[in-house]
């Protein structure tokens, strides 16, 4: 009994894992020859869902209540894949190969921009990126360049360059800067007093001891800021080693509390206030913000002006380039949806299905709003009743 028992779950198991590995496998769209699978959607929308504002906000977009959300997501992935496809078969028409050395020289462009590959590595990390989801992309982007490069001469003369920096010469304008450096002692006083909740020892504590607590801890919080501005104040050489040792921002401490140059709306208006009102090498502080005790190292003063021509040329030419390139992409993709068999296998994700679930969630939540305003005024009626 026991051994058909277990043959039974086996089987059971094998059918359940090869219907979950079908499903992935399911081809939902086809664009000419090539097929779209389950797998290739969810891989781009978990993606998508994962990342932006969407994820910070902490949205559910498979959750029923954000149907809306979801289905403009949606759209944009759809249209994303079956442009890619495209692309991806005339890349392939006209034999456009990406190699080792195209993908250094991209790598040392990219690195050369940021300033170090530890750097490279500390942006993805900072932004959430996969280092392996970063070389997939900068891989599309270097073969989508060699795409452009061969539909045409995309060059762009000087006089070109000029005429843009004269016409956009806001851009090019900075405001007044400070460069200065920072020790941050942290004060995070609801974090602080879920700290002091989570210690068993403090189970039977009140909440006004478990303010006083917290409170006690925020004195000597800024007790040690107030020690750490009179050690720096004293010997301004001594800052960046008391940022390293001591500062609770670990991206500055790392380099000794340095910030760099900042513009006044950079910065919390508590800290831009004293910096900006700070002579160059002059500590101040400790500065109190929603962030907790700064003391600050005014290092350096820089004018408003402006970018002279000369030095951001290249940069201006390099993006004209990508404009046109983008322009002539743009037009090859719609010359290649005219001529392509698109072909929606799953009903669910052809557009004009997508579009009409975005109709019926917009006319939903409209539905919604009216009837909890309804709600709403019989509530305030009721209450206006029984005061009578």
């Amino acid at each position: 009994m026991k051994g058909k028992k277990l043959l039974a779950t086996v089987a059971v198991s094998a059918i359940l894992f090869t219907g979950c590995g079908l499903k992935s496998a399911q081809t939902i769209i086809k664009v000419n020859d090539t097929k779209i699978s389950q797998a290739q959607f969810d891989e781009v929308f978990d993606r998508e869902a994962q990342s932006g504002m969407i994820a910070k906000l902490g949205v559910d977009l498979k959750n029923g209540k954000n149907d809306f959300m979801y289905n403009l997501i949606k759209t944009r992935v759809v249209n994303e894949l079956v442009i890619k496809t495209m692309l991806d078969q005339e890349m392939d028409k006209r034999n456009i190969k990406i190699n080792n050395d195209d993908m250094e020289e991209a790598m040392k462009t990219i690195v050369d921009k940021v300033g170090s590959k530890e750097q490279l590595d500390k942006i993805l990390k900072e932004n959430g990126v996969k280092a392996s989801d970063f070389k997939k992309d900068l891989k599309e982007q270097v073969r989508m360049k060699k795409l452009a490069e061969s539909l045409g001469n995309y060059e762009v003369s000087d006089a070109e360059v000029k005429a843009f920096y004269d016409r956009n010469i806001d851009r090019f304008k900075y405001p007044e800067k400070v460069r200065a450096s920072h020790i941050l002692i942290a004060v995070n006083p609801q974090e602080m007093t879920e700290v002091v909740k989570s210690d068993p020892k403090n189970a039977n504590l009140s909440e006004a001891e478990i303010k006083a607590k917290v409170n006690q801890e925020i004195a000597a919080k800024e007790a040690k800021a107030k020690k750490l501005f009179e050690e720096a104040k004293k010997d301004p050489s001594a800052f960046a080693k008391l940022a390293k040792e001591n500062s609770e921002d670990p991206t500055s401490a790392e380099k000794g509390g340095e910030l760099g140059f900042f513009a006044a709306n950079e910065m919390v208006p508590e800290f831009s206030k004293a910096s900006f009102g700070a002579k160059p090498n002059t500590v101040v502080g400790p500065v109190k913000t929603q962030f907790g005790y700064h003391i600050i190292y005014v290092k350096d003063r820089m004018a408003a002006g402006q970018e002279p021509f000369e030095k951001v040329k290249s940069s201006i030419k390099e993006f004209l380039t990508n404009q046109k390139q983008l322009e002539q992409i743009d037009k090859l993709v719609e010359s290649l949806k005219k001529n392509a068999k698109i072909e929606y296998v799953n009903k669910e994700y052809d557009p004009e299905f997508i579009q009409q679930k975005v109709q019926e969630s917009i006319q939903k939540s409209g539905e919604t709003a009216k009837q909890l305003k309804k709600e709403a005024e019989a509530k305030k009626q009721a209450a206006t009743k029984d005061k009578k």
